[in-house]
């Protein structure tokens, strides 16, 4: 991954969960506030990940979109299984849109997404959001998402092993996230099988061709649309599932990259 931006400063805060806080990681542009907010949640399975290996992309992302990016240490499996994960990242950011005030924040203009497990949350998220008529989201960045975690998708089916992400590393995960498998078609598991798609914000989703969740991105691409939600689907033919992490090495890594923070800054202009 290349190295982010300078004139990005970093501040740090928490937010209030059940049982305790957890930490956020702020990182502000130069640029004139109110800013607009991008909560980003990181990959990893739900159970490892953090801060620091994702400090780059943040860096990026606020500069090249003009925003406040807040990434949100939620709590790992499997000392945290579901549904842990999904209302951490809801509490974190209703939180930080109570704060806007103090954290020079743009409440009618906040974003979501993530890589992934954290895409899997972030899509939770926006479900919640809806639900429990919490804050507006107007923009929703799916990298590589599982939004099935039933494994139904086509491809589980059809990839094979060997591109990073294996049917065991799944297996694996899943295990440890999940304190039930028949928890896996709750809609904060798995957005896909929510009964109601409707009302739910626009949608940035990146699938990689040689990915077992390509199939996910893509029935979740297909029912936002039934469902009248707006939706840009990219598919990124022969890249692997890490896709999101090669920038240093890949120009078509960067050149989705730049795709995807330019939509996200197109995004808070309205």
């Amino acid at each position: 991954m290349l190295p982010g931006p300078t004139g990005v400063a970093v501040e740090h805060t928490s937010v209030a969960v059940e049982g305790g806080r957890i930490p956020v990681r702020l990182y502000r542009p130069s640029a004139a506030g109110p800013l607009p907010l991008y909560v980003f949640l990181h990959g990893g399975g739900w159970c490892k990940g953090g801060l620091d290996e994702r400090d780059p992309r943040c860096r990026t992302i606020a500069a090249g979109a003009g925003c406040l990016v807040a990434s949100v240490d939620y709590r790992l499996a499997p000392e945290n299984q579901f549904p842990t994960a999904p209302e951490d990242c809801y509490a974190a950011l209703t939180e930080l849109i109570e704060r806007s005030s103090e954290l020079g924040i743009a409440p009618d203009r906040v974003a979501i997404g993530g890589e992934s497990a954290g895409a899997n949350l972030a899509a939770a998220v926006c479900l919640m959001a809806r639900d429990r008529t919490g804050p507006g989201i107007c923009h929703q960045w799916l990298d590589v998402p599982a939004t099935d975690l039933t494994l139904a998708q086509e491809g589980h089916r059809t990839v094979p092993d060997g591109y990073l992400l294996d049917a065991a590393d799944i297996d694996e995960y899943l295990g440890l996230y999940l304190p039930d498998p028949a928890m896996a078609t709750d809609p904060r598991c798995s957005p896909l099988l929510a009964d109601d798609l409707r009302g739910l914000p626009p949608a940035w989703i990146m699938s990689a061709g040689y990915d077992r969740l390509r199939g996910d991105a893509q029935a979740y691409t297909e029912a936002l649309e039934a469902a009248g939600a707006e939706v840009r689907h990219t598919r990124l033919a022969g890249h692997i599932h890490t896709t999101f992490a090669f920038t240093r090495l890949l120009p078509s890594a960067r050149a989705y990259e730049a795709r995807a923070v330019a939509a996200l800054a197109d995004a808070f202009t309205g």
